[in-house]
């Protein structure tokens, strides 16, 4: 009689947990994790191609490694099911195109013009995942749904306000200078930064606490961390700028910031985790 509870209970168990299985989810998983790299070499590749452009010859090898790493991000993106949406699939069409292109004639034009390229690529970008979280929330289960909603619309956007904090921070340390209008951009982005950082702190509490045996235990730290590292990448921007630009280290500066967008990244990718493990069932 024990025996026979048992076999019920387990074919019970594996016949639900197929029944709430997610394959749309896993997908969703797959591609947000897709289009969190395209973001980020994209990110990298306008850096890095400023930096080639404004002298350091030795940017170029990892220009054409950020070029790579493009590609194969869409070409994830390109194999999912997801992209058969019609607005999803236009929008990434659109950026997929405009990449290429910007990629082929970058090293020709101004440094200036090149930075500025990519950046409004980056804004499209951050706009079809604006479009992805609207367009396959019906597709995911409940925790899914908000997982998913942070990630596309708050940690996404907050790597590129911490990269541009820190490329446009950059440049100003290069120079040895900073007008006032500059100092003002400063404290525009390190406001963004911060208010983002706010908004992804409270969002993600709501969300553990919700679902607090969804998510791996690692979350709570790395969010920590992350707090952290604004607050002092914020401070050190708004106060250094103003008063000691010349005594700021470039390199300094520069890996700060870079250590701030591997640290949201690492928060996505956890969260992504779960995701994608819920798509398996109960999730």
């Amino acid at each position: 009689m024990r025996l026979f509870l048992f076999l019920t209970l387990l074919i019970f168990n594996l016949g639900a947990k197929s029944l709430f299985s997610n394959s749309e989810q896993a997908n969703n998983s797959i591609y947000i994790g897709a289009l969190k790299n395209l973001l980020i070499s994209t990110q990298q590749t306008r850096g890095l191609t400023n930096s080639y452009m404004n002298g350091n010859l030795a940017a170029m090898l990892l220009v054409y490694n950020g070029r790579d790493e493009m590609k194969k991000a869409i070409g994830v993106m390109e194999s999912l099911p997801l992209a058969a949406d019609p607005v999803i699939n236009n929008r990434a069409t659109s950026i997929s195109t405009e990449l290429i292109k910007l990629n082929n004639k970058a090293f020709k034009l101004k440094a200036p013009d090149v930075f500025s390229a990519y950046t409004q690529q980056i804004e499209e970008i951050l706009m079809l995942a604006q479009t992805v979280s609207k367009r396959s929330a019906k597709e995911l289960h409940s925790c899914g749904k908000s997982a998913s909603s942070i990630m596309l619309e708050i940690m996404l956007p907050m790597t590129e306000y911490v990269g541009r904090l820190r490329g446009f921070g950059a440049g100003l340390v290069a120079k040895g200078s900073a007008t006032k209008q500059d100092i003002e951009k400063i404290n525009v982005l390190t406001g963004k930064v911060k208010q983002l950082n706010q908004k992804l702190s409270r969002e993600m509490g709501k969300l553990t606490s919700k679902y607090p045996n969804k998510l791996s235990r690692d979350i709570n730290s790395q969010i920590t961390a992350v707090n952290s590292e604004v607050n002092d990448y914020t401070k050190f921007a708004k106060t250094k700028f103003t008063k000691h630009i010349k005594g700021i280290s470039p390199n300094e500066y520069f890996d700060a910031g870079t250590k701030l967008i591997s640290s949201i990244v690492k928060v996505y990718d956890t969260t992504n985790k779960a995701l994608l493990k819920g798509s398996k069932g109960w999730f």
